[in-house]
């Protein structure tokens, strides 16, 4: 068109400045830029109408390959599109339209397509344009904004009742179809699952990974943790009666009565030689096995005895002896010659007159006893008997976790149960304990998109245990930063990310590793759980994360002011009151989020 004017242009130029012929000639002449401008206007008209027809077939035309250039090949792709297109652009007065369709996945989607025609002109000819070639282009892109979802799902027992369990499943379900169907290359949407109940299931498989936290070596050298796994799975040498490590530690006992510790036990001891309660009195002390009180010590028992005093060899013990009567004193005189036994009276007589026997003596050779054998006192220490707690092997743990923390309650330094800080083996408070939990949900799902596997993790849900939002929304926001337990996939600078935290419960608060009973409601136990979720709320938002809340309350419990303050806003916060209403809600933020994700 522009060719065109231009000539026109310059024989006007040239027709202005000639000085020949006359006015039939100059009127001739002159009616030419007439005719032309009128077959200018005329034709562009026409080359502008199918200009027009050719774009709007153009944008329909890309609208229609959009919906299958991911799955087309280059030369699919090009033939659909010139089908579609021609099928579309009806203008008849177009030569040869043709288009060419291009695909591209970087920085979001994008199919763009180019389209020519030839438009035949009426009068344009006159001046050596014979036809207008017509162009338009179209681009239509989407999917430049990637999602990633977080579903944190209750499965405590209370989702039994009302049909809400099944209903879950079903609007979960769904849900992942329409997330599914807003992908156009994997990786668009990623979708993390995490069922929880007081606690959360990492997967039994993890027990080896260095985010758990079990309570021996290095996590707990002095064993003073009594409420770790290690301190509540395990055996005791005592006996199968004694089912902690507590109990089993206290059945030990000292060989010594009334000594209860092993320290205090291993200091005390017997003698045995009675009177004597320290070891260097006892060792001091001895027996001997000469009996009586001139054999008691060490000197006098290993000497030997005479009958007859003043003797203090053998021999001239047992050459020695005594006369019952007391005036004769050998053993010839004894025996041979009568005596008094009053040696008094040396008369028959007078010994007799005087009550004396008067009679021969009996003699009684010394009697030589050997020197005694002493024994030293020997000094026993008191024998602690220990009864040994033997952890169970960590490959028996079911899966599931507690709230990150301390034993005796929450880091209110680190606040590692409300944040999505990365676990490490430095510091305790950041793992996740180990629990044996007799109620584990199913293992918690990291952001995937294997659509299959999600599906089946959601038909195996089953409700069971007490309600602890806390931990969930907790894991939830890990499993899209990534950490410990869970891989996040890398960000493409090229693209924008939507991260959004879906909680679904049809419960308040009622125990988490601290605090509550597992029942009760409405507890200053169960205010302290909240408060701890509620900083995890005020956390996810500031971190630019989306938040829905959805509570079930088909029992007539309160509406949760906590889960009214965690959503993002008013409108991300749902209170349902029959089951049904969960396929509704699911399906309408499902609705937002696709469309979210496929917004040119």
């Amino acid at each position: 068109m522009m060719s065109a004017w231009t000539k026109f242009r310059d024989a006007l130029r040239a027709f202005r400045g000639a000085q020949k012929g006359n006015v039939a000639i100059i009127f001739a002449i002159a009616t030419l830029p007439i005719i032309a401008a009128v077959g200018f206007a005329v034709d562009y008209s026409r080359a502008n109408a199918v200009k027009a027809a050719m774009q709007s077939a153009l944008d329909a035309t890309a609208l229609m390959i959009s919906k299958e250039a991911a799955t087309d090949t280059s030369a699919q792709l090009q033939t659909n599109a010139q089908k579609y297109f021609l099928a579309l652009f009806t203008q008849t007065q177009a030569l040869t339209p043709t288009v060419t369709a291009s695909y591209t996945t970087t920085g979001g989607t994008e199919v763009v397509l180019n389209g020519t025609a030839d438009v035949p002109t009426s009068l344009l000819g006159i001046i050596g344009y014979n036809t207008i070639t017509v162009t338009g282009s179209s681009t239509t892109k989407w999917g430049s904004n990637r999602l990633r979802v977080a579903l944190v799902l209750d499965n405590t027992g209370s989702m039994a009742d009302n049909g809400k369990m099944p209903a879950l499943q079903a609007a979960t379900k769904s849900l992942l179809t329409q997330l599914q169907n807003a992908v156009t290359v994997n990786g668009d949407v990623y979708v993390s699952i995490v069922p929880f109940v007081k606690d959360v299931n990492l997967g039994a498989s993890n027990w080896n990974s260095n985010y758990i936290y079990w309570g021996t070596g290095p996590q707990d050298p002095s064993l003073t943790d009594n409420n770790s796994w290690d301190a509540n799975n395990g055996s005791c040498s005592a006996g199968s009666s004694y089912n902690t490590r507590s109990a089993c530690v206290a059945t030990s006992t000292c060989s010594i009565s009334g000594y209860n510790s092993q320290n205090s036990c291993t200091g005390a001891g017997t003698c045995s030689v009675s009177g004597y309660n320290s070891q260097s009195t006892c060792t001091a002390a001895g027996t001997c096995s000469i009996s009586g009180s001139g054999h008691n010590t060490q000197s006098t028992c290993t000497k030997g005895v005479c009958s007859i005093s003043g003797k203090t060899t053998q021999s001239t013990c047992t050459a020695a002896g005594t006369c019952t009567n007391a005036a004769k004193t050998t053993q010839s005189t004894c025996t041979t010659q009568k005596a008094c036994s009053n040696s008094l009276y040396t008369s028959q007589g007078n010994c007799q007159s005087h009550g004396g026997i008067w009679a021969l003596g009996t003699w009684s050779t010394g009697v030589w006893t050997p020197p005694g054998t002493w024994t030293a006192g020997t000094w026993t220490p008191g024998v602690w008997s220990a009864a040994f707690w033997t952890p169970y092997n960590h490959n028996t743990w079911t899966g599931c976790v507690e709230d990150r923390g301390y034993s005796s309650g929450p880091d209110t330094v680190g606040n590692y149960d409300t944040n999505a800080v990365a676990p490490t083996s430095a510091t305790n408070s950041t793992l996740y304990p180990a629990e044996q939990y007799g109620s584990c949900p199913q293992a918690a799902m990291q952001l995937n998109y294997n659509w299959s596997g999600m599906t089946s993790l959601v038909n195996a849900m089953s409700p069971s245990g007490s309600t602890n939002q806390a931990i969930g929304l907790q894991l939830g926001w890990l499993s899209l930063t990534g950490g410990g337990p869970f891989t996040a996939p890398p960000m493409d600078s090229s693209y924008t990310y939507t991260q959004v935290i879906i909680l679904l419960t049809d419960g308040l608060n009622t125990q988490d590793r601290w605090y509550g009973d597992g029942s009760s409601l409405g507890t200053s136990d169960d205010a302290k759980i909240d408060a701890r979720e509620q900083l995890t709320c005020a956390n996810i938002k500031a971190a630019g994360i989306t938040l829905y809340t959805i509570q079930v309350n088909t029992g007539g419990d309160p509406t949760s002011t906590l889960l009214q303050g965690c959503a993002s806003s008013t409108d991300k916060f749902f209170l349902l009151t029959s089951a049904s209403q969960i396929m509704t809600v699911f399906t309408q933020i499902g609705t937002t989020l696709s469309q979210l994700r496929v917004a040119k």
